[in-house]
């Protein structure tokens, strides 16, 4: 019964990164053929969801969790890549330099 449960994990993970993984490659396409940027900026915000789902299945698959913190960071990282490309979309720059 357990070798039942493990197998059908194990096909299930695979199954998944495999979905990911091509969402992934879906979402570059958005990136590069995007109509418009905020279109590139969510696309480039869901690549990075996905990088995060990405290393939870991995993690999953490989019974670790050593990769907690691999997740932990890309989610960080993806927060203030988020902010900065909105304020870049919404002012044209990122750092404002108001000199009086």
């Amino acid at each position: 019964m357990e070798s039942i449960g493990l197998n059908l994990l194990n096909t299930v993970t695979v199954i998944c990164l495999i979905a990911v993984s091509i969402s992934i490659l879906l979402l570059l396409y958005r990136v590069v053929k995007g109509p418009t940027n905020p279109d590139r900026a969510v696309a480039l915000d869901t690549i990075g969801v996905n990088l995060m789902a990405l290393a939870g299945l991995l993690a999953i698959h490989l019974v670790t969790t050593k990769l907690n913190d691999v997740i932990l960071l890309i989610g960080i990282l993806l927060f203030i890549g988020t902010i900065a490309l909105a304020k870049f979309l919404e002012k044209g720059v990122i750092i404002d330099r108001n000199h009086h």
